[in-house]
């Protein structure tokens, strides 16, 4: 279901599944903003590890927004990305674990940020939550 929101389309979106669909990040409200981020942080702050995947017009697009949740949280750190480079349409692997993050031009790509739980434990699965908004976690 699709609302308009001063003349822009706004997806029904009120859970992280509702994402599941999306080829791209969807325009969220800050009220939906809000809610998904409560979501995420819940399961966030249960997860041993995660890995970011960045789908994004540009490496320096992509770099940010990896940055910008480096900055809303301490505990996840990536090494340098002053190295990292691609052309055109990117799309970025980052490892909370090794800290490892490799960029690669992809063309035919949405847009957003992937989030995935990962456990130290084989008997939990993991999880992928988005496309979310490339500025989600500024």
């Amino acid at each position: 279901m699709v609302k308009e929101f001063f003349g822009i389309n706004l997806m029904e979106i009120n859970k992280l599944v509702d994402l599941n669909n999306c080829r791209t990040a969807p325009q969220l409200s800050n009220s939906q903003e809000k809610k998904l981020l409560e979501e995420l942080e819940l399961i966030l702050f249960n997860t041993d590890w995660i890995t970011i995947g960045i789908m994004a017009p540009s490496d320096n697009r992509a770099i940010e927004a990896l940055q910008s949740i480096s900055k809303k949280y301490s505990s996840i750190k990536f090494r340098d990305l002053s190295s990292l480079h691609a052309d055109g349409y990117v799309f970025l692997k980052a490892n909370q674990k090794t800290g490892n993050v490799f960029v690669r031009s992809e063309n035919g790509l949405g847009e957003g940020i992937l989030i995935t739980c990962q456990y130290n434990e084989d008997n939990k699965d993991s999880n992928t939550f988005g496309p979310l908004p490339l500025d989600f976690f500024r």
